[in-house]
């Protein structure tokens, strides 16, 4: 026999044939038991972070490659940094990461609800259903709870006036933060964050004008709402005025220097005269372009790009303030917030292309030589900054990680304005709608939909344990109350306060996020119910 190069080789008649590489170190999975690996796995992540739900659930410490340290108890974010090497593992990072971007919110319990159904339909297999029964009906049986929640959900009212109901909300998503020590002050950031970008006659929230900052320094309670932009740059020059009113803006795209001459040859200065004349003509051309600017009327130059000692001196020398090496997002949101035009050549500056604001003002922070700048009173008030202030860094990305779990959800409720009780009370409420519905069924879905049902109580059970109760205990004490007094908002009492209902608690959720848990939870576990021939290779 004679072989090639490659996995190519031939017989003794001239035919090939291929060689698999490493066969002897390749195992295959196929069936149910396949399916039952994608289900440990995913089991395994779903447990670890189930850990981290409800107001008493606990953070987690993720340490990445290089020794950064995040502690946090966001879903999305504890999956993210996991750095998860199995495939169904990688999809349930996927899955939260949708909910993420769908709704901000709700990740942690969307893949404690897909971990709860396929630990059901593990049990299901062992009874000998076939993984596609169990899936379609799981697929039945979420549309039975979506439509259950419909029936539970209530109108909420969304009035710019009467804030108090959103506040509720946003206080709700952040009972499980870190920075829930000031939690209504956060609340109420995040409520007029969103209704000062808010189209209410659209239901639309764009989230690119509302910008968050953060520095290091300061109490949590500092954090405050600009009406306005917040840049993490100072002037140029520390001479020039630290307050500005009724300013005029100059967005520069292009840098604050001579024009290079554009050739490949050399340039030679041979003697002190060509030299003064070349410095002459440096700075006849630098006059001219601050006198272009302080010509279109600006009182205020920002510019993308930097400019040296010489030229910082001129510009102070003409009373011409200008504000250096600002980013290419900051300069955007300037110039929406300020009503101006990005101006990429000093030829093209007018006066209809500058921007206005009231007031462009230095901030500084207590006893440190930290400053930023805060252009306030603009044209378009509708961009705005939320500066969040606290002890160290760690703290204040779990704070804008926070902040923008309640944006998110102020913003599900102008996008859809109806609302269902949380800690756990629209899914037992849900439960029980889809085991009745399991008892008027005579196909073997029934099973499925007791299934699916049982799963949806892994939430309030969760929420039970995380707060050190007992989790059957109470689960099936609310379960009894859900069906005598008919009321879908007890839930779990995860403040042991002695009161179920979580009306009175004001414990609030948006329907459209509940929804997309289940809905998102169940398409994940149809399609890994689905994949039944797995090939791994073990080196």
């Amino acid at each position: 026999m004679m072989s090639m190069p490659g996995t190519i080789a031939f017989d003794e008649y001239g035919r090939p044939f291929i060689i698999l590489r490493d066969q002897e170190k390749q195992t295959r999975l196929t069936g149910n038991d396949a399916i039952k690996t994608h289900i440990l796995a995913a089991k395994s992540i779903s447990s670890t972070i189930k850990t981290s739900l409800g107001p008493k659930g606990l953070d987690k410490m993720m340490v990445s490659g290089d020794g950064e340290v995040t502690v946090t108890n966001d879903g999305a974010t504890i999956l993210k940094l996991m750095e998860v090497d199995h495939e169904i593992g990688k999809l349930m990072v996927q899955l939260s990461q949708s909910q993420d971007d769908e709704i901000g919110d709700g990740t942690t319990g969307v893949v404690v609800l897909a971990g709860a159904l396929l630990e059901q339909a593990e049990s299901l297999l062992d009874r000998g259903i076939h993984p596609i029964r169990i899936a379609d009906g799981f697929e039945l049986a979420a549309q039975c709870a979506l439509k259950h929640l419909d029936s539970i959900a209530e109108d909420f009212p969304i009035d710019v006036n009467n804030k108090e109901p959103l506040i509720r909300v946003a206080m709700t998503t952040l009972g499980s933060k870190i920075i829930n020590k000031c939690h209504r002050q956060m609340a109420e950031i995040a409520v007029d964050a969103v209704l000062a970008v808010a189209d209410l006659e659209k239901k639309d929230v764009n989230f690119e004008l509302i910008k968050t900052e953060g520095k290091v320094g300061g109490r949590m309670e500092d954090t405050c709402l600009v009406k306005g932009v917040v840049i993490d740059k100072t002037m140029s020059h520390w001479q020039m005025p630290k307050v500005l009113k009724d300013v005029k803006l100059a967005i520069l795209t292009c840098a604050f220097e001579p024009p290079k001459p554009k050739t490949k040859h050399k340039l030679d200065v041979t003697s002190t005269e060509d030299y003064k004349e070349l410095r002459q003509y440096e700075q006849d051309k630098f006059l001219e372009m601050v006198k272009q600017v302080k010509d279109a009327g600006a009182t205020l130059a920002i510019c993308q790009w930097g400019f040296d000692d010489e030229a910082n001196h001129l510009l102070l020398q003409q009373n011409l303030p200008a504000v250096r090496w600002v980013g290419g997002p900051e300069i955007e949101l300037i110039a929406i917030a300020t009503g101006g035009r990005i101006v990429p050549r000093f030829e093209e500056l007018s006066a209809e292309k500058l921007g206005t604001a009231g007031l462009v003002r230095e901030i500084s922070f207590g006893t440190t030589k930290d400053k930023m700048l805060v252009i306030e009173e603009c044209h378009n008030s509708k961009a705005v900054t939320i500066l969040i202030r606290g002890g160290n860094q760690m703290l204040i990305a779990e704070a804008k990680r926070s902040i923008h779990d309640a944006l998110c959800v102020v913003r599900s409720l102008v996008r859809d304005s109806r609302i269902i009780y949380g800690g756990g009370a629209s899914e037992i409420s849900c439960s029980i709608a889809v085991a009745k519905e399991a008892d008027q069924l005579s196909t073997l879905e029934q099973y499925a939909f007791r299934a699916f049902s049982v799963a949806l109580e892994s939430i309030p059970l969760a929420l039970a344990e995380n707060s050190g109760l007992l989790p059957i205990e109470t689960l099936s004490e609310l379960k009894s109350r859900h069906v005598a007094e008919k009321l879908p908002s007890l839930g779990v009492d995860c403040m042991l306060t002695g009161d179920s209902d979580m009306k009175n608690h004001h414990v609030i959720e948006s329907l459209h996020s509940k929804k997309q848990q289940i809905i998102l939870a169940t398409q994940l576990v149809k399609m890994i119910l689905k994949i039944d021939d797995v090939r791994t290779q073990h080196d």
